[in-house]
C-alpha cells in the first residue's frame, strides 16, 4: 500500500514539473497535440503502470475534473500556482486488512476493501 502512495506521489510530482513547462510533446497523439494529454501521460510514464489501476481522479486547484472536461487551461496558464493532486483507491489484499473491514464496518474505506489516498504538487508555471 504504502509502495504504491510512494510511487504515486513520485509520478504526480513529475508530472507536475513537466507541466509548469508548458511542453506537449508526451502526448502520445501524432497531430494536434494536446498540453493536458502530455502532462497525464508523464503521469502515467512515471507511475510505473500504476496509474491505471489506481482509478485516478484529477484534481486541480482544488476542483475535481471529469475526464470529458479536460482542457489545456486545466493546469493553468504561465505564472499561475496549479495545485494537482490525484485522488486514488487500491484495492486491499492483506487478509488482515479485510478481517478488520468485517470486524470494524464503520470505516467506510475498510468496508469497500480500498485503501484511499491522495498526493499533491504544488508548482508555479513558468513563462512559457
Amino acid at each position: 500500500m504504502f509502495w504504491v502512495n510512494l510511487t504515486m506521489q513520485y509520478a504526480v510530482r513529475e508530472g507536475a514539473r513537466y507541466s509548469i513547462t508548458g511542453q506537449n510533446n508526451l502526448d502520445p497523439a501524432t497531430a494536434n497535440k494536446q498540453r493536458y494529454e502530455a502532462v497525464l501521460q508523464k503521469i502515467s510514464d512515471s507511475s510505473v503502470g500504476l496509474y491505471a489501476m489506481v482509478s485516478p481522479v484529477i484534481v486541480v486547484n482544488g476542483v475535481s475534473q471529469a475526464q470529458a472536461s479536460y482542457n489545456n487551461n486545466m493546469f493553468g496558464a504561465a505564472g499561475d500556482i496549479v495545485v494537482l493532486q490525484v485522488n486514488c483507491s487500491w484495492p486491499i489484499i492483506t487478509p488482515a486488512w479485510r478481517l478488520m473491514a468485517l470486524l470494524n464496518p464503520s470505516k467506510q474505506n475498510h468496508v469497500t476493501g480500498q485503501y484511499t489516498f491522495s498526493v499533491a504538487a504544488t508548482m508555479r508555471n513558468e513563462a512559457f
